[in-house]
């Protein structure tokens, strides 16, 4: 028997008629005559009584009842399955951002996100860049939102955009911008550590130039320096994101020469991403796209 004789006998067992079998099926009367008819003739034997009441399962009909409701009940659990899979309930993405990310991108997109998958869940890290290559490269993330530079050969980088840092004044300094590197080192510039990916650029830049901040103090998290400039600690430079998130509390302007940053998604190159995955990656780029264009005009202002 093919599976649409069975499909057709399971529901005449469950209807006793033709046309209730039909309406069951959603097709014609017809449709399911010519159906059960090929199905008698390729079994060689006949499936169904006709009696005035209905339609009654044969002696041989009955034998395979048990074995076709069985089945019926599989592709029953396999149609709800394939529900479950398409609304992503049980499913769980594990996402990974840069610091920066986590308040300006990622705690909007996984609002949004949740209005669209309520069934999906999502475990969210933030982390330095490093240790998140490292979480992806050992399957405990299925992809992360950083700050470009070089990956690992087996991690697959997808880039988002390209925007420039913004440097960090005290809110009441009479500085306009845009400020020079030599400006900010003469007032203390606040360093992001050599190894981070957005210090490689500012340290290059200062190098290239000869320049030397007179701070000794070097950080990892872009929100520190932040707040350290708030404690009146001296000037600091940053990406878009965390120049917007501190835009009513400092200064922000434009550095006089650009300090270009990308931003990207990084994942495993020989792991395929699940719909769930799919869709939230798709959240997170409009969202980073939507604070971009929100971010510029920062700079139209300073």
């Amino acid at each position: 028997m093919r599976l649409r004789h069975i499909e057709v006998f399971q529901a005449i067992v469950q209807a006793g008629t033709i046309s209730g079998a039909a309406r069951l099926l959603n097709v014609s009367q017809p449709n399911v005559s010519r159906v059960l008819s090929h199905a008698e003739q390729q079994l060689g034997f006949a499936l169904f009584e006709r009696r005035a009441q209905g339609l009654i399962a044969t002696v041989e009909g009955q034998r395979l009842i048990p074995e076709v409701q069985a089945l019926y009940n599989h592709l029953q659990a396999i149609n709800s399955l394939t529900e479950q899979i398409r609304k992503g309930k049980g499913q769980t993405v594990r996402l990974g951002a840069a610091h920066a990310f986590g308040q300006m991108i990622v705690a909007p997109a996984m609002v949004e996100y949740h209005q669209q998958a309520l069934l999906v869940n999502v475990e969210l890290v933030t982390e330095h860049f490093s240790t998140l290559c490292q979480n992806i490269l050992q399957h405990q993330l299925d992809f992360a939102l950083v700050f470009g530079q070089q990956v690992p050969s087996d991690l697959l980088a997808e880039p988002l955009f390209q925007s420039t840092m913004m440097a960090l004044l005290p809110k009441d300094s009479p500085q306009q911008g845009p400020v020079t590197l030599e400006w900010l080192c003469d007032n203390n510039l606040l360093m992001m550590q050599q190894q981070d990916p957005l210090g490689q650029v500012v340290h290059r830049a200062l190098r290239d130039k000869g320049l030397k901040p007179a701070a000794s103090l070097f950080i990892k998290t872009y929100s520190v320096i932040a707040d350290m400039v708030l404690a009146g600690g001296g000037t600091g430079i940053v990406d878009l994101f965390t120049a917007r998130r501190y835009a009513d509390q400092l200064k922000i302007v434009p550095i006089a020469q650009p300090l270009p940053f990308e931003v990207m998604l990084i994942s495993r190159r020989d792991t395929p991403q699940s719909r769930a995955a799919l869709q939230l990656k798709h959240v997170l780029k409009n969202k980073c796209w939507e604070l971009a264009s929100q971010c510029s005009s920062i700079l139209n202002a300073a």
